[in-house]
This record gives C-alpha cells, sequence and structure tokens, in this order.
C-alpha cells in the first residue's frame, strides 16, 4: 500500500452511490438500513445458505417503501426446484416491488436442484418475465479457488452475451480485497477486452483482524490474505483505517479522469459489512465528511 495521499475529493467521490450489504434476517441492521441510509442507495440481501429465500421479500419490500433499492442474493445452486425459483420470483416483484438482483451461483458445491450456474437462472427467464431486467453478476479480481482463469473469463462473456441479446441491464460487482493492486489491474483487463458494463468493487468494511481472516479464508482470497498475514503494516492500517488505504491507492493507480466520472469506468464501491452494518456506515459518513 502506497504512503502517497490521494485527495480526499478522490476518496469522497468513490465513496458517493456506495452500495451495501444486510443479511435480512438481522432486524438491528434492517432498522438501520431504513434509518440511516439515503433513498436510492442499493441494499443488497444476502441469502444465508440453508436458509428460506422467501425470508427476503418482507425486508425487500420495506426497503423499497422506504425509497431504498433493495438487490436480492438469487444463489443458483441453492433453488431445490424451479417452482420454488419462480415463487421467489414472483414474490419479489408482487410483493415487494424488486427491479433488479446479483445473481450467483451460490456457496455450495453441489446444487439442491436443477441450476447449477447463473447463467442457468438467467437464461430461465423468470425474473424477466416480472419485468426485473437489472442483473449483477459477481466479478473475481483474484480469481476464484475453485474455477480457472479462463473458465472465469468464459463464463462472464456468456452471460454478457445472454444479457445483450434479451435487453437485460447487465452489471458487475467484484468479491472483496484488501489490496488495491489486484483490483486496478483486473478492471483494466476487463477494459481491454472491450467490456464496459458498470462495476462496483466490493471492499469490507472496518473489522478486527481475525474478522477479516476469517472471512478471506471462507471467500477463497488468497492474495488478499497474504496481505493481511505476511505485511503486518498493511493489516494495522486496515483495522485502524478501515477499507480508506485501498480506496486511496485506487485513485492512484487507476489516476484521474478529465470528465467528472469515476476512473476505469468504476460504478462505485459496494461494501461487505463483516465488522457490522453500523459500524461500516459509521466509516462512510465519517469518511465522506473530511
Amino acid at each position: 500500500m502506497t504512503e502517497i495521499a490521494a485527495p480526499p475529493s478522490s476518496i469522497a467521490q468513490l465513496l458517493n452511490g456506495y452500495s451495501i450489504e444486510v443479511n435480512p434476517s438481522d432486524a438491528k441492521a434492517l432498522n438501520s438500513a431504513l434509518d440511516r441510509l439515503t433513498p436510492g442507495t442499493e441494499v443488497f440481501l444476502t441469502w444465508i445458505p440453508g436458509t428460506d429465500p422467501m425470508h427476503m421479500v418482507g425486508p425487500a419490500a420495506q426497503l423499497r417503501r422506504a425509497g431504498l433499492l433493495p438487490v436480492p442474493h438469487v444463489g443458483a445452486r441453492q433453488f431445490e426446484s424451479a417452482a420454488q425459483l419462480e415463487q421467489l420470483a414472483a414474490r419479489l416483484a408482487g410483493d415487494a416491488g424488486v427491479d433488479r438482483i446479483l445473481v450467483i451461483a451460490g456457496d455450495r458445491a453441489k446444487p439442491a436442484g436443477t441450476y447449477d450456474s447463473s447463467l442457468a437462472v438467467m437464461e430461465a427467464g423468470v425474473f424477466q418475465q416480472r419485468d426485473i431486467t437489472r442483473m449483477a453478476v459477481a466479478g473475481f479480481p483474484e480469481g476464484n479457488p475453485n474455477i480457472s482463469e479462463p473458465a472465469l473469463e468464459e463464463a462472464l462473456a456468456a452471460k454478457i452475451n445472454f444479457a445483450r441479446n434479451s435487453g437485460l441491464q447487465l452489471s458487475i460487482v467484484t468479491q472483496f480485497c484488501f489490496d488495491a493492486e489486484p483490483i486496478v489491474g483486473w478492471m483494466q483487463r476487463l477494459r481491454a477486452r472491450r467490456i464496459n458494463h458498470p462495476v462496483r468493487i466490493g471492499l469490507a468494511g472496518p473489522a478486527r483482524l481475525v474478522t477479516l481472516v476469517r472471512y478471506a479464508v471462507r471467500c477463497g482470497v488468497g492474495n488478499s490474505l497474504r496481505v493481511l498475514t505476511e505485511h503486518p503494516s498493511s493489516a494495522k492500517l486496515l483495522t485502524d483505517k478501515g477499507p480508506e488505504p485501498i480506496i486511496r491507492d485506487i485513485a492512484l493507480s487507476a489516476g484521474p479522469t478529465s470528465d467528472g466520472m469515476l476512473p476505469l469506468g468504476i460504478a462505485g464501491l459496494h461494501f461487505y459489512v463483516f465488522g457490522g452494518f453500523n459500524k461500516t456506515v459509521d466509516w462512510i459518513n465519517a469518511a465522506r465528511a473530511q
């Protein structure tokens, strides 16, 4: 992590229009989101493996009524049947007014039903039939330990092609990282491949070191794990200052833009609230006020 400071305006600019995650089963976090977030903020609702996806419907409706934009997680491998997928799509659209989702493969080695990938859910067409046409998919700046890099690129290309041919508004939300270098490098390679879709950069909100390490191990972000375990000074920066050093390095590495847009076509930042929802929002508000 560089020691050169990025202008505060660069950091504040990257923090504008951020999105954030909420566990729909966490009533305290949900109420805080309703009370504290600016209308128009995208709030991603996590589908915890082993739980009923219908539990996202009520919280999504509450967020929508408050002027927020709920983005439910749709984990392909977690669906037990086509009927369950259709029921979720119908309830999210009809009961909660959802107009956007995050489609991911899901945290299972073996599918619970017939859907084995995010593309399979997209191709099913049940969300499009209910006018849910804004879909985000996952991006992996540090790769995925279970999937080769060529396979990741091929899968993303297939989703992009399907979205283009189907009239979907596709965006990408990345896995979290603890180092700016793989993020910027991945973004540059993405743009070199003429993939110009909006990208939200995933970052972990402030948390204790042991918490960050636990999630890094669970999510397979190996290079970032090395930042935490092999570079004590960098780890201390992240625990003392939250993700500010990473945001600063992204701003510096990506370079300025002349049109006021974010560098590399970054759409904004997305926060994983490993250290707690309120702690993350407190940090964001303080960083934006500097």
